[in-house]
């Protein structure tokens, strides 16, 4: 923190006050607050870490009932956040506060790189390991991951794949150590807040290739076919397909459908299973399916490809509807779910 130009809110004047108390001492005074306000000043006290001594002495002046003993000395960082919420709430508690800062801090590491161009990123990340590119694209929103892992190297994508796939908890100064490496590279000015734990898994490998091209998505999948089947097919049967159209209610395939050309449905039909069609056909007003049976009748061979292809545009549509909360998609051994 710099010296007069910095104003703490009154929350991070909180966390100055107790990072400069004895363990003790500190939670006792954090026993007089809520858990919620627990939980916002634990976030402070990670986040600002060690406090110039000016300002630790400029607030705790604000708090003279206090006696200061051998001058400001703040302690900040998650351990001294973590075992104060433990003095103060018992270790389950304090657990559960934890996990919420967490999980609300989580990510932030590399909120520079919202704005960056997904070509400027993947400049950015050349050289850098698989592992470190993907703990970057883990903390990226989906649709900014995906635009930069389509524009990785063929080889290099199965390998950043399998690992957001299989990664687990990074620690702080890792993310950190990465974040501030790629910031200095990128010349950015604003410093993100850091991050705590980051978790990657299948689900965020499995929101970046839905929002990726049909020949994105089948390299990748045959990639990792070869390297780990296993993984390729839980990553698989997560995926959301056109086939899932079956499992919408019908108010929320109408929806879907007023969207596309009959055009496209008559291509993405092609080769469809009967209950596909069926669920389609009786979707579509009267005078669409008359429509969309006349682009079939007149419709000859069609490559694989563009069947492909169609078939996206509906999953895009279909994925993008229930991303805004407009429809639901249940899998069939799954609780609901928004892509």
């Amino acid at each position: 923190m710099t010296e007069a130009s910095v104003l703490l809110t009154g929350t991070q004047k909180v966390a100055v006050v107790l990072m400069n108390l004895d363990r003790q001492r500190a939670a006792q005074v954090m026993k007089q607050f809520s858990e919620g306000e627990a939980e916002e000043i634990a976030a402070e006290i990670i986040r600002l870490r060690r406090v110039d001594s000016d300002v630790a002495e400029r607030t705790l002046a604000e708090f003279h009932e206090l006696t200061i003993r051998g001058g400001p000395h703040g302690r900040g960082g998650r351990d001294n956040a973590a075992g104060l919420l433990e003095a103060s709430f018992g270790a389950e508690r304090a657990a559960g506060v934890m996990n919420r800062v967490a999980s609300s801090m989580a990510g932030k590491a590399f909120e520079f790189l919202d704005t960056a161009e997904p070509g400027q990123v993947v400049t950015l990340l050349d050289g850098e390991l698989p592992q470190t590119i993907a703990l970057v694209l883990a903390h990226l929103r989906p649709e900014h991951a995906s635009a930069v892992f389509s524009g990785l190297d063929g080889s290099l994508r199965s390998e950043v794949a399998r690992g957001i796939a299989l990664m687990g908890t990074a620690t702080p100064e890792a993310v950190r150590v990465v974040a501030d490496t790629l910031r200095e590279r990128a010349g950015a000015v604003v410093a993100p807040r850091e991050s705590l734990d980051v978790v990657g898994g299948v689900q965020p490998l499995v929101d970046i290739i839905n929002r990726a091209s049909v020949s994105i998505e089948r390299a990748l999948l045959e990639a990792l076919e070869e390297r780990d089947p296993e993984l390729a097919e839980e990553v698989r049967s997560r995926m959301l397909t056109f086939a899932d159209i079956v499992k919408l209610e019908s108010r929320d395939a109408q929806q879907v459908l007023r969207g596309i050309d009959a055009a496209i449905l008559a291509v993405a039909m092609k080769g469809s299973s009967p209950a596909v069609v069926e669920v389609i056909r009786a979707n579509l007003s009267e005078r669409i399916r008359d429509i969309l049976d006349e682009e079939t009748s007149r419709l000859g061979p069609v490559r694989s490809s563009q069947v492909e292809e169609a078939r996206a545009q509906i999953v895009r549509s279909i994925r993008d509807l229930a991303a805004d909360g407009a429809i639901t998609v249940v899998r069939g051994d799954e609780d609901e779910y928004v892509v």
